[in-house]
């Protein structure tokens, strides 16, 4: 008989695993919360769907911080190019963006999601959706509540992939960590928004974009863009140093974000356009004549250094190249991207599962790392999903074809 395995969750990390262990020969039924799944996944793909990165692998591995170590034989097994391999076995080549991004051409979620999920059906994979873990039975089967009631379910191998705890309202709040005391580290917003103290002047242009800077802190420049907000600051360059921006501000109650608002010139070039005759121009218009400053950006100057900017041109050129804003708070989960946190790295063994559960595997974002938007955070997902696949295969030993 083929061996029954249990995925529950049916995000990129559960299907991906569902599909590795359906095609190995298991009989595999994926339980997802939600009444469809790889809710997050499609939200993501309004954007574009970034699926991973086309950058250099040792700095694509960088990007993982202080789980890099442990995630990196995760990602040699299943790296970009064989996401981007994937994806066009499913009908949906890719191409590399200006920012060596990876997307899929349709630029959405839905045609992948749709032959994803007719493949897993040709590999005989069953979805039961509105299916909510509640952890273990007594007698050790999986316990669930639907809408019929509750149920309880066996089999031979279980893989976790529940998620994280950010958008909870698209099934992935975190209530599962529970169940696995005291094996999960708190959780914490990642790729969040920071907030600041804006003046009211500064409020009306929430929703305005800061393109073309550069955003310094704790010695890491990020290139980028970012959205003021009525709360404060978010976007791509932000979230790039978000863990380290997060952890000062836990632990002094603020941190101060230098930006550079004309990173492609140097100081020198910034000074001398200064030093063009002003005339009776005011000094905003001089700004945006001489340095085609927005007025978004001159205000914030205004807040960054003071109503009265410096009139000295070296000066000014100063305090455009470097602009301190003071971060007094992160948004939660709630708004958050991703989180950090969930199942600790110590928790599991090489093959993801479970020191204390023999026969459970974890993967997905439900384990303890963290790592910037830009394609990271799927492609850790289905390479930890593949692992955790493979972990089962291996416990499973004769039960399932494992080549």
């Amino acid at each position: 008989m083929r061996k029954a395995v249990a995925v529950v969750g049916g995000g990129p990390a559960g299907l991906f695993a569902a599909e590795r262990l359906a095609a190995a020969g298991c009989a595999v039924t994926v339980y997802e919360r939600m009444p469809s799944p790889a809710r997050k996944f499609l939200m993501a793909g309004r954007g574009g769907l970034n699926l991973t990165h086309s950058e250099d692998f040792e700095a694509f591995v960088g990007r993982y911080g202080a789980a890099a170590a442990r995630m990196r034989p995760y990602l040699e097994r299943f790296p970009p190019a064989a996401l981007v391999a994937w994806a066009a076995g499913l009908g949906q080549p890719t191409f590399v963006g200006s920012s060596g991004r990876v997307f899929p051409r349709a630029l959405k979620a839905s045609p992948l999601l749709r032959a994803w999920l007719a493949r897993l059906a040709e590999l005989g994979v069953t979805i039961r959706s509105r299916h909510e873990w509640r952890g273990w039975t007594a007698d050790g089967a999986l316990a669930f509540h639907t809408p019929q009631g509750e149920t309880a379910v066996r089999a031979d191998a279980v893989v976790l992939a529940l998620g994280g705890a950010s958008w909870p309202r698209l099934g992935t709040d975190g209530d599962w960590a529970e169940h696995l005391v005291p094996d999960v580290a708190p959780f914490r917003p990642a790729n969040m928004g920071f907030d600041v103290a804006w003046s009211p002047v500064m409020e009306g242009f929430a929703g305005t974009p800061l393109k073309g800077i550069a955003l310094a802190f704790g010695g890491r420049t990020v290139r980028g863009e970012a959205m003021v907000t009525r709360y404060g600051l978010e976007g791509g360059a932000l979230y790039a140093l978000s863990a380290p921006l997060r952890d000062a501000i836990e632990a002094q109650g603020s941190a101060t974000l230098q930006i550079d608002l004309r990173p492609d010139m140097e100081l020198d070039e910034v000074a001398r356009r200064l030093a063009r005759p002003r005339g009776a121009q005011s000094l905003s218009n001089h700004l945006r004549k001489a340095l085609k400053l927005s007025p978004v950006e001159t205000n914030l100057l205004r807040e960054a250094h003071g109503k009265d900017l410096p009139a000295e041109p070296d000066a000014l050129a100063r305090a455009i190249k470097a602009a301190p804003i003071r971060l007094t708070g992160v948004q939660g989960l709630a708004r958050a991207i991703s989180s950090a946190g969930g199942v600790r790295l110590d928790a599991v063994d090489a093959r993801l599962m479970l020191k204390a559960r023999p026969g459970v595997f974890v993967a997905g974002e439900m384990l303890d790392w963290e790592a910037p938007t830009g394609g990271y955070l799927l492609q850790a997902s289905f390479a930890t999903g593949l692992a955790a696949a493979d972990g089962v295969l291996a416990q499973l030993g004769g039960g399932a074809r494992a080549g």
